[in-house]
């Protein structure tokens, strides 16, 4: 596309957009009808010029001439507590499940990489020597030792904010480093995948396996979960990075992108459940069946509220990106 010809040629309907939106509100019914169609053509032409000849500074001009006549179209929208409704009883359940073909598998070979890290380790002193003296190894995993005293050695709620904050800036990583092919995501996931090897090996060869697992699983079966979500999404936007599908590959990034930031925003409210119950739970003075128990309900309702609401939203053609009103004007693509 010669672009110098193709301005030329729609410069004149620009400038009329740009006339009309300097008026307000006060176009008569013809002239609204006009602006409607010169905002639609301008978005197309945008469309075009960024993907076939991008120019930075006519780009940026056009956006914001898109922009301003989509604000006066459409009309100014406020986020509502209808939308927030909304995007916890299908939005992102139904991100959630859209994306479960990532996650699941994502849960199960990261499990069992931490699994065989444990098994590993308990099974052979020589390693169990590369991660510590003898001593300090009897410290971590002796009766009131550091595996144990950890989850007390704060104030609960202020452990339980610390938790939060760090299990959902991992999930925020993985997330955004996503769109690197979803390599950064690999790494994430050994690192956590590691840490948890490196527990189950060394409590279970001091014996007292039975005790890490009761004090992991209350919280750590849905924060886990959580991190896998978040882990499977990354992998999936390095995917679109690889694979965009029948849409181009900045429109499916978009898609895939406004999805992951809804996604980011719900698991933060997982992991808050999941640090009040590391907080509150994990430390107390229950017996080991009841803490785990309540772990267990956690896990279960929020694999429901996925499978259920989730399922049912998806169903209905929810995908979790934002209202079509709210998205950027595309141009259709042939299968």
């Amino acid at each position: 596309m010669d672009l110098d010809v193709y301005v030329t040629a729609h410069r004149a309907e620009w400038e009329r957009l740009d006339h009309l939106l300097s008026r307000g509100g006060k176009l008569t019914g013809a002239e609204a009808d006009e602006l409607v169609a010169l905002y639609q053509r301008t978005a197309t032409h945008l469309s075009l010029i960024q993907s076939s000849s991008p120019d930075p500074m006519l780009t940026a001009r056009l956006t914001q001439l898109v922009a301003r006549a989509r604000a006066t179209v459409t009309g100014a929208r406020r986020a509502s507590w209808r939308d927030a409704l909304h995007f916890l009883t299908a939005g992102f359940p139904a991100a959630v499940y859209r994306s479960r073909r990532w996650w699941i598998p994502a849960a199960l070979l990261s499990t069992l990489v931490a699994v065989i890290i444990g098994w590993w380790i308990a099974a052979n002193p020589d390693v169990q020597a590369t991660i510590g003296a003898p001593a300090e190894l009897r410290e971590m995993t002796r009766p009131g030792g550091q595996y144990e005293t950890y989850y007390s050695s704060h104030p609960a709620a202020s452990f339980a904010a610390q938790v939060w904050t760090n299990n959902a800036q991992a999930a925020a990583v993985c997330l955004v480093l996503g769109a690197f092919l979803g390599i950064p995501v690999l790494w994430i996931l050994f690192l956590n995948m590691l840490n948890l090897g490196v527990g189950i090996g060394l409590m279970s060869a001091a014996g007292r396996l039975d005790v890490f697992l009761g004090l992991i699983l209350p919280h750590g079966l849905l924060e886990l979960t959580a991190v896998f979500v978040a882990a499977g999404t990354g992998l999936r936007l390095g995917w679109t990075v690889i694979d965009p599908g029948p849409t181009t590959r900045r429109v499916a990034l978009a898609q895939q992108g406004r999805a992951a930031i809804g996604m980011a925003m719900g698991l933060a409210l997982v992991l808050f459940v999941s640090g009040l119950i590391e907080g509150f739970v994990t430390p107390s003075g229950l017996p080991t069946w009841a803490r785990i128990t309540i772990g267990v309900v956690a896990e279960l309702a929020f694999l429901a509220y996925v499978y259920v609401l989730g399922g049912r939203a998806a169903r209905a053609g929810e995908t979790g990106d934002v209202a079509l009103p709210d998205r950027s004007a595309e141009l259709p693509t042939a299968a």
